[in-house]
């Protein structure tokens, strides 16, 4: 399905994203949703909707959890899958549902990935919600940024190989 110039953007974007996660990390102590969420995030910066619909399923998963935190003993590695396979779940959901069609527009607010969601609403329960859409954000902009500079501007993927 991939091209080999997909597949080293893709590789790229994922490696420069855990590069910047790290130095995120280590210098300001903030996480950006994730070591690999950044550089998929970078990828789909030409897709705001999806951007906006994984936001939106990342805030649902995080309240899902703060609510069966209610009811169950949600903590440690239980937490994180649980996270995860509630994000997964959304995440599937927002492609199935989320598709809005007309005449004139389609919308899609559906997920990127389907483990994305999980890990930023994990690092939402873990620092707080605006500090990492904030830092995914501005890592993924500047791992795009970066991507141009080493493509020569060549960064966009094709429909067809969204993820």
């Amino acid at each position: 399905m991939y091209t080999e110039a997909a597949k080293d953007i893709i590789i790229q974007s994922v490696g420069i994203g855990l590069i910047l996660s790290l130095i995120f990390t280590e210098t300001l102590g903030l996480a950006a949703g994730g070591m690999v969420v950044p550089g998929y995030v970078a990828l789909m910066l030409h897709h705001p909707l999806r951007i906006v619909g994984t936001i939106l399923v990342s805030l649902l998963t995080f309240g899902s959890i703060k609510f069966l935190s209610n009811y169950m003993f949600i903590y440690g590695r239980r937490r994180t899958v649980m996270v995860i396979l509630i994000g997964f779940l959304f995440g599937w959901l927002s492609r199935e549902i989320l598709i809005i069609q007309t005449s004139y527009l389609t919308v899609e607010l559906q997920t990127i990935g389907l483990i994305i969601p999980g890990l930023i609403a994990n690092w939402m329960e873990r620092q707080g919600v605006v500090k990492t859409i904030s830092t995914m954000i501005i890592a993924a902009i500047m791992i795009r940024l970066i991507l141009m500079i080493i493509t020569g501007g060549e960064v966009f993927l094709r429909e067809d190989w969204i993820i």
